[in-house]
């Protein structure tokens, strides 16, 4: 039993020091794949990922199914997910609140508490009029051909669930996501 434990210790070491070594991650959209950076160079590749409904874009509101594209940081981690593991986004970043608040979809009281949110490098509000709760995820219980069918999520990033597996290896809270 001891070295079972000293083993699990051994791997949390490692997996946390991978997560630490400059590792940001790279959605390519029209690709439709996640690749694991360390630096410019790519340590693994994820294909055949989803993506919101209706595409990549500027997210307008709540409940579009539209994946937003910027850059993010996972701002929290469920690792009991009902799609098995979630990391969230510090969605929306400050860029999505700018352009929010100059075409008129948010006030300047919300447009503050975001960018209050981000100055305190913590996760802004997630019920906003552009959304929240968005992130990377895996299925759950549901069927993994349903990344070969459609883009299924609300505006996530999901992978299947023996990826979000291999994913969570890398990241960890505080992790650059770059969508394209």
């Amino acid at each position: 039993m001891p070295t079972l434990v000293f083993l699990v210790i051994i791997n949390l070491i490692v997996c946390n020091a991978m997560a630490s070594e400059g590792v940001w991650l790279l959605v390519d959209t029209q690709a439709m794949s996640l690749e694991v950076k360390r630096g410019q160079k790519t340590v693994e590749v994820f294909e055949n990922i989803s993506i919101g409904r209706n595409g990549a874009g500027f997210k307008e509101q709540r409940g579009d199914d539209v994946t937003p594209l910027g850059n993010y940081k996972i701002g929290w981690v469920n690792t009991k997910s009902t799609f098995r593991k979630f990391y969230g986004f510090n969605y929306p970043s400050k860029q999505n609140a700018q352009k929010a608040l100059a075409d008129g979809l948010i006030s300047r009281k919300t447009f503050r508490t975001i960018e209050r949110a981000h100055l305190r490098n913590r996760t802004p509000p997630q019920h906003t009029p552009l959304g929240g709760r968005l992130g990377i995820h895996g299925l759950g219980r549901a069927n993994k051909n349903i990344h070969k069918n459609m883009n299924w999520t609300h505006g996530c990033i999901a992978l299947t669930n023996a990826q979000i597996d291999r994913l969570g290896k890398w990241i960890k809270k505080g992790t650059v996501v770059r969508v394209k």
